[in-house]
């Protein structure tokens, strides 16, 4: 109740800032779900919603002195043209013409927003150094605010934030309650933030620091210096994800710096690699990098330096996925949905492949599947899920897919699902046909099951099962062709029942004949 009331006022205090035009077509309940009110002269004034919708409020234009009005109101603005409004963690950023005269202001609206790490509060009870990875707006700001009072309240470290723009602590001298016992440095000009980061640590004995928007070399190497020095580091930086800044050469130096370097010939025939490569140069600055994919959803690599060699070998790395609903309750760690991370083994000595680890198929050490379809007959792969007994279960969402499956001949006019379903990382395997045999496999792989991962009853759907619904495509194909009758091999009950339902989907007839061992599929039209 106390964090509602806090809002409350803060939003309070941002509205009485605002020209008559603006308060007179808006009110506190009516701002729960904005982010942003937007002033330009000319214009009439405009709020944006968290979902993307824009409202215009009013038909009356801004003027100069309505952006006088709320100017006059706040501290004056710094070098990077923000100023905010003291105690609250609203930012108003202002646009000037080439005179230098404001003739619009982007009004933020900053909230505290509690339980988006309860996902991740293990991670950040570790001591070890985070980096968090994501585009703007997706709540890097709000994570590190929210990391800044766990780490000083309840774990009581010494805590001091480098607050470049009064984000993390709000304006005023006095920091907002939000952050806790944590100390806030405010930087007067961003091109110092490398300096106060520094200060920080010579002159206040930190054992944490936290910092947002590490964007220059000067302050990557900070960053490094701090590292070095054994204080624990909790930052974000520009980029979406751990590839791309890899690729930066700015910030490469944030998860351990690229060398390109030159292989002999035996080694690089061992490796079965170009003779020059990228490596990693030296040891991370950050032990775990966490990617924002969006306000719910985080994907967590646990140890750096071993997710960026992974990288530059082309070895395929899933990173760990956690997620909060979507209402911020008071999340455990156990009940956040995690997935382990598929990570390959090192290539022994002697050969140039490497292997995946696995774990023996069962309901006690899987984790429920979601399955998302696209242009993939359902119906079949219900039967497949409910006839093999795999933990997956189907969804129409992309967005909540671990696995996607998708039909090769459609998959350019679903490039946008398919892409969406990347961004989320999840895995694509695609079917050439809508068979059974088809989709039996994919699944398979899809799942990481092998021959022996299945129980004794199961088994039987194998490679057998595959080669006797390929008959009844092949069946159908001649069928197509001229043929009346078609007469199958032997099979056991349980393979000639998928045959007899792959049949019925060609619109085929089929009828079991033969006693025994000898008993096998009739297939005519």
């Amino acid at each position: 109740m106390t964090e509602n009331i806090q809002l409350q006022n803060d939003l309070e205090k941002l509205l009485v800032i605002m020209p008559q035009k603006v308060t007179s077509n808006l009110s506190v309940e009516e701002l729960s779900d904005v982010i942003e009110i937007v002033l330009d002269i000319g214009r009439p004034p405009e709020i944006r919603h968290s979902g993307g919708k824009i409202d215009k409020l009013g038909s009356e234009g801004v003027t100069e002195d309505d952006i006088n009005f709320v100017t006059s109101h706040l501290q004056e603005f710094t070098h990077d043209n923000r100023s905010g409004i003291p105690g609250t963690l609203h930012r108003i950023s202002a646009i000037r013409n080439r005179q230098g005269k404001v003739v619009g202001l982007t009004c933020r609206i900053g909230r505290v927003v509690t339980g988006t790490i309860a996902c991740i509060k293990d991670i950040c009870t570790q001591g070890k150094s985070i980096l968090f990875l994501g585009r703007p707006g997706v709540g890097k700001t709000t994570k590190l605010r929210e990391i800044s009072r766990l780490v000083a309240d309840e774990l009581g470290k010494r805590v001091v934030i480098v607050d470049t723009s009064n984000e993390i602590a709000g304006d005023g001298d006095t920091p907002h309650p939000a952050i806790g016992a944590a100390r806030r440095m405010q930087v007067p000009q961003p091109e110092y933030q490398k300096d106060i980061m520094i200060e920080a640590v010579e002159n206040h004995t930190p054992e944490v620091i936290v910092v947002d928007e590490i964007g220059t070399e000067a302050e990557a190497q900070a960053a490094r210096t701090i590292a070095e020095r054994g204080v624990m580091l909790i930052a974000t930086a520009h980029g979406n994800s751990l590839e791309s800044l890899i690729k930066n050469p700015t910030l490469s130096d944030l998860v351990g710096g690229i060398q390109s370097v030159t292989l002999g010939d035996d080694e690089a025939k061992r490796r079965a690699s170009q003779k020059t490569v990228l490596e990693r140069e030296k040891q991370p600055t950050f032990d775990i990098v966490i990617e924002i994919i969006d306000r719910n959803t985080l994907a967590v690599y646990r140890n750096t330096a071993e997710a960026v060699d992974y990288i530059l070998r082309g070895w395929p790395i899933r990173p760990e996925i956690r997620k909060v609903d979507k209402e911020y309750t008071n999340l455990s760690v156990e009940s956040a949905q995690t997935e382990e991370i598929i990570q390959p083994l090192q290539p022994e000595e002697n050969k140039m492949n490497f292997s995946f680890s696995r774990q023996k198929y069962c309901e006690q050490n899987k984790p429920l599947k979601k399955l998302y379809l696209y242009a993939v007959s359902r119906t079949i792969v219900e039967k497949l899920i409910e006839r093999m007994d795999f933990n997956v279960e189907i969804t129409r969402n992309a967005e909540e897919a671990d696995i996607v499956i998708a039909h090769k001949n459609f998959a350019k006019g679903g490039a946008k699902i398919l892409n969406t379903a990347k961004e989320y990382r999840a895995q694509i395997f695609y079917v050439k046909t809508n068979s059974m045999a088809q989709i039996q496999k994919v699944l398979k792989d899809a799942l990481d099951i092998r021959p022996g991962d299945l129980s004794e009853n199961e088994s039987e759907f194998t490679d057998d099962t595959e080669k006797a619904l390929d008959e009844v495509k092949m069946a159908a194909k001649q069928i197509s062709e001229g043929a009346t009758i078609i007469e199958l091999n032997p099979q056991n009950t349980s393979i000639r029942k998928l045959q007899h339902e792959l049949a019925e989907q060609y619109g085929l007839q089929s009828t079991s004949i033969g006693e025994g061992e000898k008993r096998h599929l009739r297939i005519s039209k």
